[in-house]
């Protein structure tokens, strides 16, 4: 993953969808999911880490 899209795609891979036309609020949403798919290990260590670290360079682009 090297951008806000792959973890669009990630997310999409296991039915989840995230767009409200904003992309701090997206970016928050988003989190949340990829923690989900972690807690429930569906995800390993190294896709969580990148996504949340994407996700985390994007919201702070927008605040």
């Amino acid at each position: 993953m090297k951008n806000l899209y792959d973890v669009m795609q990630l997310l999409k891979k296991y039915g989840t969808y995230i767009y409200t036309k904003d992309r701090l609020s997206d970016a928050m949403l988003m989190e949340d999911e990829v923690r989900e798919l972690y807690n429930a290990g569906v995800l390993d260590l190294k896709d969580f880490q990148m996504a949340i670290l994407i996700l985390r360079q994007e919201a702070a682009k927008h605040k």
